[in-house]
């Protein structure tokens, strides 16, 4: 529940982004937790799902569209586990409530609104994530998207036409306006230095490993880890 105290900026979009939203979507939600920002999304597959990932299990908040005891969509339910442990998941409904049209809209509404900011990397132009930018635009929260081809993401394109968006023109600048990265002495760290064996780094730090090293910030050489 500490996560609800802390500055937090929501992230979400299509479920079937591009390559390139992909991997912008997973370096701004990285990032920002680096430097201490919640994320906060919905545990969709595609957008959802990467910012969760790239902002790591114990700095995330999903907003669910159905009862906390039904897991879905059923393909991220280690996801879901992992942020129920280590983050935060929350539910406007009671256990048993099956997702439904309505309830994704509402879900949306919560994420919106448990956020500071709202970023969407990716829509179409009928595109669910549509509702959030309408629910954060009444709110008076500003919202941000990221340059695309002139044939995709659409949904933003038009909103970036209509001047109702901001366009991401300079990533760095951006996420530079939300501070600096936070860097942390801690055990890890330390451990990391002594360049252990892969195997025996996984059976200590798990997914802590796998993260840094989707994130490159780690390399396996004979089967021994070492910082980048």
């Amino acid at each position: 529940m500490e996560l609800l105290k802390k500055r937090k900026i929501a992230i979400v979009g299509s479920r079937h982004p591009n390559a390139y939203a992909k991997k912008i979507t997973h370096k701004i939600a990285n990032e920002l937790a680096k430097r201490e920002i919640v994320i906060v999304s919905g545990a969709a597959i595609g957008t959802d799902s990467i910012a969760h990932k790239a902002a790591t299990p114990k700095n995330t908040i999903a907003v669910m569209a159905n009862g906390l005891d039904i897991k879905y969509p059923a393909i991220n339910a280690k996801l879901i586990e992992s942020i129920e442990k280590e983050g935060l998941t929350l539910s406007s409904y009671k256990d048993g409530q099956k997702p439904r049209n309505y309830t994704f809209v509402q879900r949306n509404e919560i994420v919106v609104s448990l956020a500071q900011t709202l970023i969407v990397t990716y829509a179409d132009e009928k595109s669910g994530t549509l509702t959030s930018i309408d629910y954060a635009l009444k709110m008076g929260k500003k919202v941000y998207t990221i340059p695309h081809h002139l044939d995709d993401s659409l949904g933003t394109q038009k909103l970036l036409e209509e001047g109702k968006i901001h366009l991401i023109y300079n990533l760095e600048k951006f996420l530079n306006s939300f501070g600096e990265i936070k860097t942390k002495n801690d055990d890890l760290s330390n451990y990391l230095k002594t360049f252990p064996s892969y195997e025996e780094a996984v059976r200590k730090y798990k997914n802590r490993i796998f993260q840094l090293e989707l994130e490159g910030e780690i390399k396996i050489e004979n089967g021994y880890i070492k910082p980048v």
